[in-house]
């Protein structure tokens, strides 16, 4: 039909797309009900090694959360309910307040408004990744700022550094991550290969424009991330630990939700990356290896999501 048109009309061109090959492997794991069901196994079998991996870091910290409470003696412990209540009122005002949307309605006319004396914001060429700049300032100024400045207010006696913030012991950890990162690295490869992963990410649609908006996008991704492993791996974790290790399970929740809208899998894969680092970081008091971790993680899906599309910047600056 289409080359009938063409003859009749020299002049007509039809757009073409060519539909690419999929195969039955990856026909099968996309099917709903595989798809939803499939991390289920996965964790099953994962969740025996992990018991083994961090057996002795729960029994350390169920005998230290023990220690605490004795400590504390008959007086009642309102920290759970603090750390709680800040972790509510921190994801409810990102949620709101956090986003494209609050950007689009306030500040975007707010920059429109100063554009004319500053020629230099360029906002058209820049309108999405001023978005995303304040997304990571939200970020950080909800995961550090408010939280830790709030339980200092309200527990002036507690250290903030045993909210991950020690070095001490660092290197001597930091072979528990490395043996992390073989482990999800290959999950990494395997999710690049499936649809919604390349189509996701990265979050900045201009990080193939060039390579300086790709760096760019990257440097204030980062930092959201190291937000993120202070505001659980650190302040969740540390505002709980008289709880023992139960602590870490009960970070897992709100961080696995923060995913939700994100692939899939991911989503599900957050649960055990919540508890593993969430473990390892309030055994060693530290967050600096998980934020390695996150940040290579992220690095690594973005560019493979670019190399899946075969949209990897061919030129340092933008034009324009």
């Amino acid at each position: 039909m289409l080359s009938l048109l063409a003859a009749l009309d020299p002049e007509i061109v039809f757009p073409v797309k060519e539909i690419p090959e999929v195969s039955w492997f990856h026909a099968v794991l996309s099917h709903p009900l595989i798809k939803s069901l499939s991390p289920l196994p996965m964790m099953a079998a994962l969740a025996p090694l992990i018991y083994l991996f961090l057996r002795r870091s729960w029994r350390e910290l169920d005998q230290e959360a023990r220690a605490l409470r004795e400590a504390d003696g008959a007086a009642p412990d309102y920290r759970p309910v603090a750390c709680l209540v800040i972790v509510a009122v921190v994801l409810t005002l990102q949620e709101y307040y956090g986003g494209r949307q609050f950007y689009d309605q306030v500040l975007k006319p707010w920059l429109t408004d100063l554009e004319p004396n500053h020629s230099w914001l360029k906002l058209r060429k820049y309108d999405e990744y001023y978005g995303y700049c304040w997304w990571s300032f939200s970020r950080v100024a909800g995961y550090v700022f408010i939280p830790f400045t709030a339980w200092k207010f309200l527990f002036p006696k507690d250290s903030l550094l045993d909210m991950g913030l020690r070095t001490r012991g660092l290197w001597k950890h930091a072979w528990m991550y490395g043996v992390l990162l073989l482990i999800v690295v290959p999950p990494v490869f395997v999710a690049a290969t499936m649809g919604d992963f390349g189509s996701y990410y990265p979050f900045y649609k201009n990080s193939s424009r060039s390579w300086w908006d790709f760096l760019a996008w990257e440097g204030i991704y980062f930092a959201q991330f190291f937000a993120l492993e202070m505001f659980f791996r650190g302040f969740i974790v540390g505002a709980l630990r008289r709880m023992g290790f139960a602590a870490v399970f009960v970070m897992a929740v709100p961080y696995c939700m923060i995913h939700y809208g994100k692939p899939y899998m991911e989503a599900q894969g957050a649960i055990i990356a919540g508890v593993v680092l969430g473990s390892l970081a309030m055994w060693t008091r530290s967050i600096y290896g998980g934020v390695v971790v996150h940040v290579i993680v992220a690095f690594l899906m973005d560019i493979l999501a670019l190399l899946r599309r075969d949209a990897l910047p061919d030129t340092f600056w933008p034009g324009g």
